[in-house]
């Protein structure tokens, strides 16, 4: 695999440029407004996500693979929880969700901005035998992202104390995925 060697500021700081791209398309007529602060949230916390998954190419046959993914999931459903509850009232609009749409293709800030550099781990931890040889890596990170996205989700409509604590379910979405392999 061949790892990444772009400055993590670079990175950072290219992301937050194209969050303003996106800005410019999504953006409603008046200032202030909850797709501002969808953006300006978006704009403070995606950065150090993202820099929290490419992270883990530094993990890469080092340590236990569970291990290295505990921290990505609590992040991740700490990060869910923060940017869920700007993005719903910013895409009350029909109008602003397709502007939305079309912008996060135009900039590349999909879903395989978040996916990818976990799929790139995992790909790399399995080429050394510590992942399964049947665990697809790019379902096993959108199913952890996904864990990720549903445990937040059910903390801000029904409340933290209806499910797990958030390590309990970075545990559970972690060891579920079943990634290392099997003692002979």
């Amino acid at each position: 695999m061949a790892t990444s060697h772009v400055d993590p500021h670079q990175r950072s700081q290219d992301t937050r440029r194209r969050i303003l791209e996106m800005a410019v398309s999504i953006r409603e007529d008046r200032t202030g407004g909850s797709v501002d602060h969808f953006l300006a949230l978006l704009q403070d916390r995606l950065p150090l996500w993202l820099s929290i998954l490419h992270d883990l190419s530094h993990r890469i046959g080092k340590g236990d693979v569970a291990d290295n993914l505990l921290p990505i999931a609590r992040a991740g459903i700490n990060y869910y929880m923060e940017v869920q509850g700007a993005a719903l009232p910013a895409f009350t609009s029909p109008n602003v969700t397709v502007r939305f749409r079309k912008a996060v293709r135009d900039t590349g800030l999909g879903p395989r901005t978040e996916t990818g550099p976990l799929a790139e781990y995992l790909a790399a931890e399995q080429r050394l035998g510590r992942v399964r040889p049947g665990v697809d890596p790019e379902a096993s990170a959108r199913l952890l992202i996904a864990g990720c996205f549903h445990r937040a989700y059910i903390e801000m409509f029904v409340g933290p104390d209806e499910g797990p604590t958030i390590e309990d379910s970075a545990l559970e979405i972690v060891r579920e995925l079943r990634l290392e392999p099997v003692p002979a």
